[in-house]
C-alpha cells in the first residue's frame, strides 16, 4: 500500500505590501520584494478554507477526509477549536473529526505527519498570519497564507506524490517565543540560533536518506524553511544536493509565511514538478522534520486547478503601509460607524450552519427556484417543505447592481455591497472583497469566498463574501 498526497492546494491573499513602503514610511534600511497579506477580513481560519477548497476540488471522486487537522501558530480562537469552522465551511460530514494543533510553527509538519499516517482519508491545513513589530525582520519578511493536502492511500484513489521516508530531531533551547496575547516575537540572537539548529538539521538529514536508501543527489527538488533565516541559509547550502534542486523560497514574492511555508513551497513544486522526482522538505522550528515524497504518473492529471504562480500574478501589491498597521491592528484609526459592530448570537448559527458557513441554499423540488437563504416556503411558486439542499459556495454569478457605502462599519472603507444573479438562478446580496470600488460594474464575473465578517465582543463573525473572477 502507498501512502501519500491525493491532492493539494495553496491560497496566496489579494494584497501585497512593497517592502520598499516600510522603509520609506519608518526610514529602515531599504529592502526589496513584497510581502503577501491576509486583507482585513481573513484570518488562518479563513484562508484554511480557502486552500482546502482547491485541494478538494482535485480529490479524487467520492473520497472525503474521515479528519482534519488544522496547523497555525496564530489561532483566531483559544480555548476553541478553531477547525470546526473550516470543517462546517467545506460541508464535511459530522462523522469527521477536526482538530487543532496550534501555537508554533513547527505544527505544521506535524499535522502533516499525524495526516499521512492516519491511514484513512485525512485534510491537512495549514495556514499563518506573520506579523511583528513596526519595523522589525518579522515584519518585513513574514508573509500570509495557507496551504492543504488531502493525504490517503492507493486505496482511496491515485496517490501524486507518495511518502518514501522522514525524520525528526528535537532539542530544548530558546530562540522564539511569543506570550499570548503579544503582538509580536521575541528572537534570541541569531548565532545561537544557527548553533542550535545546525546539528539537529545535519541529524535528521542523515537519517531520513538513510531510511530511504537516498545519496543527497537523487534530491530533485531541496524545500527549507524556518523562522530562522541564518540557519535555513546555511542548511541550505550544506546538504549536498546539487545546486539546480534548491527551490525559490517565495520570500520575494510571499515572504516566510511559518506554519504554512513549506506546505506552500511544496504546492509550488507539485504545480510543475514531472513524475518521478524526489522532493525533499527539510523545517526548522523547534528542532528539525525532514519529509520525502517521491512524485507519481497521476501528478501530471492531478494538479492544483488553481496555482501557486498565478496566484502570485495575480496579487495587487500597491497596499500601503498605513492600511496594513490598520488591518493588523497597530494603528487604531477612527473607522465609519454605522453602527458599531455587534456579535453574531450562537444558537441563530448553531441552526444555520449549513447556510451560515458552507453557503448551501436550498432549490425547490416543484419548480426549480433557488431560495437564498434556505426557506420552507419556495418564494416562487409557494410550495412547503419540498426543498433539496443546494450548495453555492463553488458557483459563479454575476453583478446585477452595487451600492459603495462609505458609512458602514469596516476596517477598510468604502464598503461594496452587489447584489448577484448566480449562474442556474438565484439572486443574493453580500459584500464585495479584494476589489478597488473605482473597478465595479455592472455585469463583471464574481465568485464566493470564505471571510471573516468582523469581530466584536471578542466573537469572529464568520460568512461568505463575493469577489472578482481573476484569469
Amino acid at each position: 500500500m502507498t501512502n501519500g498526497i491525493l491532492s493539494y492546494g495553496a491560497y496566496v491573499p489579494y494584497f501585497r505590501l512593497p517592502r520598499a513602503s516600510i522603509s520609506a514610511a519608518l526610514g529602515t534600511p531599504p529592502a526589496g520584494g513584497e510581502r503577501a497579506v491576509a486583507s482585513y477580513d481573513e484570518d488562518p481560519t479563513s484562508m484554511g478554507v480557502e486552500a482546502a477548497r482547491i485541494a478538494l476540488r482535485g480529490a479524487p471522486d467520492g473520497v472525503t477526509p474521515k479528519d482534519l487537522f488544522f496547523a497555525t501558530a496564530d489561532p483566531p480562537y483559544l480555548d476553541k477549536t478553531n477547525a470546526t469552522a473550516i470543517h462546517a465551511a467545506l460541508d464535511l460530514d459530522s462523522s469527521a473529526g477536526a482538530y487543532d494543533m496550534v501555537g508554533s510553527v513547527r505544527s505544521g509538519v506535524v499535522a502533516m505527519v499525524a495526516g499521512y499516517r492516519a491511514g484513512a482519508p485525512t485534510l491537512v491545513v495549514r495556514a499563518d498570519v506573520r506579523t511583528g513589530l513596526a519595523g522589525g525582520a518579522d515584519e518585513r519578511d513574514g508573509g500570509d497564507g495557507a496551504a492543504a493536502f488531502l493525504f490517503g492511500s492507493d486505496r482511496d484513489g491515485p496517490v501524486i506524490a507518495e511518502v518514501i521516508g522522514g525524520a525528526a530531531a528535537t532539542g530544548e533551547f530558546l530562540d522564539r517565543w511569543r506570550i499570548p496575547g503579544e503582538l509580536g516575537s521575541h528572537v534570541w540572537e541569531e548565532r545561537f540560533g544557527e548553533h542550535a539548529y545546525v546539528p539537529l538539521a545535519e541529524q535528521a538529514w542523515a537519517d531520513a536518506l538513510k531510511g530511504a536508501g537516498l545519496a543527497p543527489d537523487a534530491i530533485d527538488s531541496l524545500i527549507v524553511a524556518g523562522p530562522q533565516s541564518r540557519a535555513v541559509k546555511r542548511m541550505a547550502k550544506a546538504l549536498g544536493t546539487r545546486p539546480e534542486a534548491a527551490v525559490d523560497d517565495l520570500s520575494k514574492t510571499v515572504g516566510n509565511t511559518g506554519t504554512a511555508h513549506t506546505g506552500i513551497m511544496l504546492a509550488d513544486v507539485l504545480d510543475r514538478a514531472e513524475p518521478g522526482q524526489v522532493i525533499a522538505v527539510l523545517l526548522l522550528a523547534d528542532g528539525a522534520d525532514v519529509v520525502l515524497f517521491r512524485t507519481t504518473d497521476a501528478l501530471s492529471q492531478n494538479r492544483a486547478s488553481t496555482t501557486v504562480a498565478e496566484q502570485i500574478a495575480a496579487g495587487r501589491n500597491d497596499l500601503a503601509y498605513d492600511t496594513y498597521l490598520t488591518w493588523r491592528g497597530h494603528l487604531h484609526r477612527e473607522p465609519p460607524r454605522r453602527p458599531d459592530p455587534t456579535p453574531p448570537s450562537s444558537p441563530p448559527a448553531f441552526r444555520t450552519e449549513g447556510w451560515k458557513f458552507a453557503f448551501v441554499g436550498s432549490k425547490c423540488r416543484v419548480c426549480g427556484t433557488r431560495n437564498l437563504p434556505p426557506a420552507r416556503v419556495c418564494v416562487s411558486c409557494k410550495t412547503a417543505d419540498q426543498m433539496d439542499p443546494d450548495a453555492l459556495a463553488d458557483v459563479q454569478g454575476t453583478i446585477a447592481t452595487f451600492t459603495i457605502d462609505r458609512l458602514a462599519f469596516t476596517l477598510s472603507p468604502p464598503t461594496v455591497v452587489v447584489v448577484i444573479d448566480f449562474d442556474g438562478g438565484g439572486r443574493f446580496q453580500c459584500e464585495l472583497t479584494d476589489v478597488d470600488p473605482d473597478t465595479v460594474a455592472i455585469g463583471n464575473r464574481v465568485e464566493m469566498t470564505f471571510r471573516r465578517i468582523m469581530t466584536a465582543a471578542g466573537v469572529h463573525n464568520y460568512f461568505w463574501k463575493a469577489r472578482p473572477v481573476r484569469g
